[in-house]
């Protein structure tokens, strides 16, 4: 009788310790596994991020890293046949599409900010880019100075929206401002003259102007108007999910594997036309590596 009631005490202890594991299920894991699905928040020209290749498929460094993401909560769950859902998303509506549940995490070029993290939240930095000038080189244009009285574009919904008018104050300096619905179309209107110079992230606009039809008819020009970090957005105060998907960041990047993506997407030939970038990592970058960190601009 004594052996039998310790067999129960044993399995009632297991039972309750069991319970309360399942329970602390939340927020987006729970929504994930109810559903039995993900949704993807991706880019559709944010080359070498996030983009579409030419069967329309997202495809980049960050759709990379985030599909090693994917692999976790499969794990994380136990749910290895788990559906894989993609939305496209733009600046102006992947906060609000975090926000109302329609995508459960973002894979973009996405920065993270003091001013947005009131809003959504922010795995560690996967990339930091600088905040510069693309120009046609016929422009004239070689510095902030040069754009006064020209027309200016900038990503609508975009952080370089507000470098800019920040930079007019600072300068006095009087543009016109124009916004692009995404970054092919505020990169066209550079192209088409229509705007002197495209302020966005260095790094965006290397990769259009590899892409485009006469890359050496266009320069980056300019000082860093300040330094980003990019990191994958998820819901604000989803500390559960965040933690897993810092985890599976970190853990590539201390691995190693990060930086051989990193080498896949911005030092070798990439889709759709298999342009180089040759853009090598910098050391601000190699150091988020080392230390990695949520940290966001102001």
């Amino acid at each position: 009788m004594r052996k039998s009631l310790t067999v129960l005490a044993l399995c009632l202890s297991t039972i309750g310790l069991s319970a309360p594991a399942q329970a602390q299920l939340s927020g987006t894991l729970q929504k994930i596994k109810e559903a039995g699905a993900i949704t993807v928040g991706h880019r559709e020209s944010s080359v070498p991020f996030s983009y579409l290749d030419a069967n329309q498929k997202p495809i980049g460094y960050a759709m990379d890293l985030c599909a090693k993401v994917i692999d976790a909560v499969k794990s994380e769950l136990k749910m290895p046949n788990l559906e894989v859902k993609y939305q496209a998303v733009t600046s102006q509506n992947r906060i609000p599409l975090m926000q109302n549940g329609t995508i459960d995490m973002e894979c973009g070029s996405t920065t993270n900010s003091i001013a947005r993290q009131q809003q959504v939240g922010f795995s560690v930095a996967y990339f930091i880019t600088s905040v510069r000038m693309g120009v046609r080189k016929d422009s004239g244009v070689k510095d902030i100075g040069d754009l006064n009285g020209k027309p200016v574009v900038t990503t609508t919904g975009t952080t370089s929206d507000a470098l800019i008018k920040q930079n007019e104050k600072g300068k006095a300096i009087d543009v016109k401002n124009l916004y692009g619905k995404d970054h092919a179309d505020s990169f066209l209107m550079v192209e088409s003259s229509r705007a002197a110079a495209f302020v966005m992230d260095d790094i965006l606009i290397a990769g259009l102007i590899a892409n485009s039809k006469t890359p050496d008819a266009f320069a980056i020009v300019g000082p860093s108007l300040r330094d980003e970090p990019y990191g994958v957005m998820l819901r604000k105060d989803d500390a559960p999910f965040k933690a897993l998907i810092d985890k599976t960041l970190t853990g590539l990047m201390k691995s190693g594997e990060a930086e051989k993506l990193y080498t896949k997407w911005f030092m070798n030939p990439i889709p759709p036309r298999n342009v180089n970038l040759n853009f090598p990592m910098s050391p601000v970058l190699k150091a988020a590596f080392a230390t990695p960190t949520d940290k966001g601009v102001e």
